[in-house]
């Protein structure tokens, strides 16, 4: 157990803000427990136990902007901050989801949909649907569970996880989380250190734990600037460690969130050395995650790579880059199927991944609506977005006329021109 609950009650009046923005420079005034990060006294824990849970029930939730909302409700606004926001003026993290709106979905009618198939293959097993969860960090500030529950729900609904660096619980707790309830596969995220022998060391750790890839962050030589976390001063609460790199809860007070990134991270990463270093102390699956133009999926085909993910990094990196909708249609007819083409960024319904599907991606990773979920109920509120829009999905696709997914294509997308009339891709 490496974390403590902070989230299960709604945290959102400005007095628990204030602790939780204040936990680095106060830790005196936050009083440790095994079983709570703030014992009973604490401004935080006066907060908890004075407001109502507003959360709704999942029969009232209908949509992941519910799931947006409920935690936007919940959490302490330092936290809340950390996951919504991006880079500086967030241009991306905005279109990465407003994009989608410039496709519109062309169905076929009369179509024998009645046979309805959703499931690709992935690391030799097949997905429920086109869908994997992305390597978000920190989960247990959304939810005490964190990772562990997020992989529960994953493999209740057939889905795959990325297991990130940041992670609160380590690779193998929550791959045994997990598959202690079905069949799941992870893939572990990694940055390129400056340490080579610790991220060696997370790499074999990710593949006895039965992880099948490695994600490789190639976005982050540095942090992106993001004026929220200066703002708010922003540190993780007391008590949360990052098992995966070997830091502590005093290692993380001890310094700021972008400082301890520095620390550690290597901004000397390129393609020469990153992949065949890589290469010989691995056998499992390497993923480029951060490619965004078309000589990029080429230099991954170069350098033997199995997969790109086509993302912008949630908008957390460089601002005003393309949002990844935008970009993928270029990437896809770049791979020409010689490397499998995913994609993040902005995916927020079934619609979204059909039209995902339609421009060339084979599948969609989806990150902040994981901590959506866990914010408004743990693992079974990530088990419900996952089902939202699983649910979506499938209908969407009928209603289009896809008995399955080859069916999707690009003549099943329109997109808006400037004079008016729809253009078909």
């Amino acid at each position: 157990m490496h974390c403590t609950d902070l989230t299960s009650s709604n945290l959102s009046s400005e007095g628990a803000a204030s602790s939780l923005m204040k936990a680095g420079s106060s830790k005196a005034n936050i009083a440790r427990s095994e079983n709570s990060v703030y014992q009973v006294g604490t401004p935080l824990a006066r907060a908890r136990a004075t407001m109502a849970d507003p959360s709704p029930p999942s029969r009232e939730i209908l949509s992941l902007s519910d799931l947006e909302t409920i935690a936007s409700r919940k959490l302490p606004r330092p936290v809340w901050e950390f996951f919504s926001s991006g880079a500086t003026t967030q241009v991306t993290v905005k279109e990465n989801s407003s994009a989608f709106s410039k496709y519109r979905i062309i169905p076929r009618v009369l179509r024998d949909v009645s046979a309805l198939d959703t499931t690709i293959s992935m690391f030799g097993e097949k997905l429920s649907f086109p869908l994997c969860v992305s390597p978000a960090g920190i989960q247990a500030m959304a939810h005490r569970d964190g990772e562990l529950a997020t992989s529960r729900a994953c493999a209740r609904v057939g889905v795959n996880m990325g297991v990130s660096s940041y992670a609160t619980y380590s690779v193998e707790e929550i791959v045994a989380a997990g598959r202690s309830v079905g069949s799941i596969n992870h893939a572990i995220q990694l940055y390129s250190m400056n340490d080579r022998l610790k991220e060696e060391a997370i790499i074999q750790r990710a593949e006895n734990a039965g992880c099948k890839a490695i994600l490789l962050t190639a976005d982050s030589p540095v942090l992106g600037v993001r004026w929220n976390e200066t703002r708010n001063g922003f540190i993780p609460p007391v008590g949360l460690g990052y098992p995966m790199l070997d830091r502590t809860s005093d290692d993380i007070q001890a310094q700021s969130h972008g400082d301890g990134f520095a620390a550690f991270n290597s901004s000397s990463h390129c393609w020469e050395t990153e992949i065949p270093w890589l290469r010989e102390r691995t056998r499992m699956e390497i993923w480029i995650k951060g490619v965004l133009c078309p000589e990029d999926v080429e230099m991954a085909i170069e350098y033997g790579c199995d997969g790109v993910i086509v993302s912008n990094h949630g908008g957390r990196q460089l601002d005003e880059t393309p949002a990844t909708v935008d970009v993928l249609a270029a990437c896809a007819a770049a791979a020409k199927g010689r490397i499998r083409v995913h994609v993040d960024g902005g995916v927020r319904s079934g619609n979204d991944i059909f039209k995902a599907l339609a421009l060339g991606a084979e599948c969609c990773w989806v990150g902040r609506p994981v901590l959506w979920g866990l914010a408004y109920d743990g693992e079974r509120g990530v088990q419900l977005m996952l089902e939202i829009l699983k649910g979506e999905f499938a209908r969407c696709m009928q209603l289009a006329g896809c008995r399955s997914i080859s069916d999707i294509s690009p003549s099943s997308l329109g997109i808006f021109r400037a004079d008016g009339p729809l253009a078909r891709l």
